[in-house]
């Protein structure tokens, strides 16, 4: 299971391309940034990212990372529940 996480840069000015940066020193991420995700009224009101297309989002920008790193770390569990590589 790779995880691709999706940013708005529109969304950055919540402090989401620090985010982005870290999770792209990770090679077992796709990190992927767009023009707009069209989630416009909550790209203007918090920092948020798709992760695999779910909405994730914080109140700010370390608890975004954290709560993605979270996400990551139930869906490769479940992946190794199921016995899925």
């Amino acid at each position: 299971m790779r995880p691709i996480i999706e940013f708005c840069a529109s969304n950055m000015h919540h402090g989401t391309d620090k985010v982005m940066k870290t999770l792209e020193q990770n090679p077992d991420y796709d990190v992927i940034e767009y023009g707009c995700l069209g989630n416009c009224g909550q790209c203007y009101m918090e920092p948020y990212a798709l992760l695999n297309g779910e909405i994730i989002a914080a109140p700010d920008a370390d608890q975004l990372l954290e709560r993605i790193l979270g996400k990551i770390k139930e869906i490769e569990a479940m992946y190794d529940l199921l016995g899925d590589d």
